[in-house]
């Protein structure tokens, strides 16, 4: 099996998940945070392997969005050689704050 495409995370996307992760910690349980991190790295891995299965979004060319939780959507673009990992976005906000 292909081993998939090279993640690369963004500063933007880097910088929504520290923020994710200092809101969970102060407000989930350690058991909430693992089952979180568990469900985010094995969506990694099936964007990693299989790019083109999540729907492109309707007003960013080139860019597609997977619904990780009712709460976060990670956005991504697959270039070339790897899947850039542009945000990972609190659902909760305004959309128009999504700048990607």
């Amino acid at each position: 099996m292909k081993s998939g495409y090279e993640i690369v995370w963004t500063n933007k996307a880097l910088s929504d998940l520290d923020n994710i992760i200092a809101y969970l910690t102060n407000n989930w349980t350690n058991q909430e945070v693992s089952k979180f991190f568990v469900r985010l790295d094995r969506r990694i891995n099936i964007i990693s392997q299989r790019p083109l299965l999540y729907p492109l979004t309707n007003s960013r060319k080139n860019v597609r969005r997977s619904v990780l939780t009712p709460q976060i959507t990670i956005y991504y673009r697959l270039t070339k050689q790897s899947v850039e990992i542009l945000t990972l976005f609190n659902n909760r906000q305004n959309p128009a704050k999504l700048k990607i």
